[in-house]
């Protein structure tokens, strides 16, 4: 049996930030014994690998709400660790347009709301035009947002995860939590790996966390999985794109929006559709068609270029506005439910929340002098030099300079590099959020046999 003395339940974004913050925590003058406890065979694999992949400013979230004050200071956290850890950001900025009447009348009350929210540097204009030219016709007006940026969440979930095993942290994957007994002093988490004992334990579970919960005994939420599929445009796209472009918010959620991507592409989405399946990340013939009509009135020229991909995330939406955030001392349980799209901005400051909720029910943890040197995290990002453009790395070693995958320009020694790394890929998908392998124009047509055979160690 495993013993810590706190187990994370989920390797998400979220759980992976909870994990590396508690792992910088000490209690008792020792580091705290943190396990993270991940149902599948990789970190990121579920809500985290499949999103809009945004740094949001927290601008239009309801102001007073947790939501808000998470996002506000989850924006400053992540964007500090990214520098920190090489973390591919852009500072696109973001146009919030509108196409009607009712939604140009509701633009002023949007600017104050972001005030409310502390975010101050949201600007009309009369054109959105102006900063978007390919926007299509009828575009009234609009709403500048200069802090919102797009991000590499893939690159986010594992720097946090990497980090908090160089901080003593354990990762335990495959190991999903069937029950959890609590006693006087310690729970014992059955999992499908083997027992944890854990004197705490903080719920991050996502689509699974209400689940968790009722083995606490709580009924405080459900979760009901909210589909959203995006399309995925050629590179050739991203020229016309400088910006992200936005719809004005509905009681829906965000909308559809159009959105350039770290990686050099250009995106379309995401649908909202609630489902029963926790699992069906299927795309489907109606969501493709809705996103090609609203594409069409969005930005009509988008429509002539290719789609190179399409895929489904599931968000974990819940009967609530906000996220549920709360903490049981007498069992020692704390849960981060309901984390929806903001949860990847968020999640640095759900850390320190988890953190502090665990302190005030009476468990002392101070911050470690000795953490070692946040993880340097391999560039996936088109705006920064990759490893076939640097010459000294080529210089330094010819595999930076051998490219395997010639669509996203991956080299052998890139993905040499991601198989000997401290949280390897287990597949093919998890190769690809760490070196974009196979993720191009092709899909993997014409590299497919030879990065299959380097994941399999049979091309090393």
């Amino acid at each position: 049996m495993i013993d810590v003395d706190v187990a994370v339940i989920g390797g998400g974004v979220v759980g992976c930030a909870v994990a590396r913050e508690l792992a910088g925590r000490e209690t008792d003058g020792r580091p705290v014994a943190v396990a993270l406890v991940e149902a599948r065979g990789d970190v990121g694999d579920v809500t985290s690998k499949a999103n809009t992949a945004i740094l949001h400013t927290g601008f239009d979230a309801a102001p007073g709400s947790l939501e808000s004050t998470m996002v506000s200071r989850g924006y400053d956290l992540l964007s500090a660790y990214a520098g920190d850890t090489g973390i591919p950001v852009e500072a696109t900025g973001a146009v919030l347009v509108a196409w009607t009447q009712e939604e140009l009348s509701t633009l002023p009350a949007l600017r104050d709301k972001a005030a409310r929210n502390g975010y101050a540097d949201a600007v009309p204009v009369t054109s959105a035009y102006d900063h978007v030219p390919a926007l299509g016709p009828g575009a009234l007006g609009g709403l500048l947002i200069p802090g919102e940026s797009i991000i590499c969440p893939w690159t986010t979930t594992l720097a946090y995860a990497t980090d908090a095993l160089a901080r003593g942290a354990r990762l335990l994957l495959n190991h999903r939590v069937t029950s959890a007994d609590v006693g006087a002093d310690a729970t014992v988490l059955s999992t499908t790996g083997g027992d944890v004992r854990t004197r705490w334990v903080v719920n991050a579970a996502g689509l699974g966390s209400d689940r968790v919960d009722a083995m606490f005994g709580h009924r405080r939420f459900t979760v009901v999985p909210r589909r959203g599929e995006l399309l995925v445009f050629d590179k050739l796209a991203r020229a016309s794109v400088p910006r992200i472009v936005l719809p004005v918010p509905s009681s829906k959620g965000k909308g559809v929006l159009v959105s350039p991507t770290i990686f050099g592409n250009v995106m379309l989405g995401p649908t909202s559709e609630d489902l029963a399946d926790r699992h069906d990340t299927s795309t489907s013939a109606e969501g493709y068609a809705f996103l090609l009509a609203k594409g069409s009135v969005i930005m009509p020229g988008l429509m002539a270029e290719e789609v190179t991909a399409s895929y489904a995330g599931l968000r974990a939406a819940t009967e609530h506005a906000d996220y549920v955030v709360d903490v049981d001392p007498a069992q020692r349980y704390v849960v981060l439910g309901g984390i929806r799209s903001t949860g990847l901005t968020a999640s640095m400051a759900l850390a320190e929340r988890a953190c502090d909720l665990i302190e005030g029910s009476g468990r002392r943890l101070d911050l470690r002098p000795d953490v070692p040197a946040p993880p340097r995290m391999p560039n996936l990002g088109e705006a920064f030099p990759r490893p076939y453009e640097r010459v000294d790395l080529i210089e330094h070693d010819p595999d930076y300079g051998t490219i395997v995958c010639f669509c996203e320009r991956v080299t052998r020694g890139e993905i040499r590099d991601a198989l000997r790394s401290p949280i390897p890929p287990v597949d093919l998908d998890g190769l690809r959020r760490r070196t974009r392998a196979v993720m191009g124009r092709c899909q993997g047509f014409a590299c497919g046999a030879e990065v299959d055979a380097l994941l399999r160690g049979e091309g090393a």
